[in-house]
């Protein structure tokens, strides 16, 4: 009986001593990738903050008050809808007016397409210029 005994109890010391095995194989093969993803993390917020954030040109047309800061960043999931209310926000204008905004001094988007679909078809120069007026403009 001591015999069955001693067995399970080697069983048992094996037992151990393969999770930690496996347990030190994990550190160190997590240690790298920890190492890796990490400077790739910090690599990759930068990449995807520059992804994320579109920057964009507001140029006044006509009769529409120019803005003081006329560069911004804006995130590419916006809709030109927003921009607009961003813009009548910033300029002071009240809710029953209108505003229109041109891409390419030509072409009036819809309110509900993104900034990153605008910008990947009309950007140029790493950034997208909108121009914007109370009066309808162009096209």
């Amino acid at each position: 009986m001591s015999e069955k005994e001693e067995e399970p109890q080697t069983g048992e010391a094996s037992e151990p001593k393969t999770p930690d095995v496996a347990a030190e194989e994990t550190n160190p093969n997590p240690d790298p990738p920890t190492t890796e993803p990490s400077s790739a993390n910090n690599e990759t917020p930068v990449a995807s903050d520059k992804e994320k954030k579109i920057e964009v040109l507001l140029k006044a047309t006509g009769d529409a008050p120019i803005m003081t800061k006329k560069k911004w960043t804006v995130p590419p999931d916006k809709t030109l809808g927003w921009i607009s209310e961003f813009i009548k926000k910033f300029i002071k204008m009240g809710p029953e007016e209108r505003l229109f905004l041109y891409i390419n001094q030509t072409f009036a988007p819809a309110p509900d397409q993104t900034v990153k679909n605008i910008y990947d078809c009309y950007g140029t120069d790493g950034k997208l210029i909108i121009h914007y007026c109370k009066s309808q403009a162009w096209g």
